[in-house]
């Protein structure tokens, strides 16, 4: 027998973020993911919510706050988020309300430099 195949760091992390999120609120796939570390990780955020049980699946919505389960699941989905008081705008949550935003590190905004002043040398030469 083959032992059962224990899941990555990856895997493990962003359960961690999607146990995080509170009942009422939701966060998209790639919100999780970058909270979990993995920038741009959407579909692997999508991946462990397929493959682990237990988890709080309801609360993770698409981009924009669309409901991205075809068919029953996506009305499971939409009934369970609304029997935890979230809102809809049509198909979607309305995400400006409803959305949890992880703590996060501050990133460092860059520094823009400023454009150099041209000399009155370079100034004549492009007029001419």
């Amino acid at each position: 027998m083959s032992k059962p195949k224990q899941p990555s760091q990856a895997s493990l992390r962003i359960r961690q973020a999607i146990l995080k999120i509170p009942r009422g609120q939701v966060s998209s796939y790639g919100a999780v993911a970058a909270a979990a570390g993995i920038p741009r990780g959407a579909r692997l955020a999508v991946r462990v919510l397929n493959q682990s049980h237990g988890l709080p699946w309801h609360r993770v919505v698409a981009a924009g706050g669309r409901i991205a389960l075809p068919g029953e699941h996506g009305l499971d989905q939409r009934f369970r988020l609304e029997m935890e008081g979230v809102k809809f705008s049509g198909k979607k949550v309305r995400m400006a309300e409803f959305e949890f935003k992880f703590p996060g590190k501050k990133t460092a905004k860059r520094k823009t430099t400023k454009p150099k002043k041209k000399s009155a040398g370079e100034k004549q030469k492009r007029r001419s």
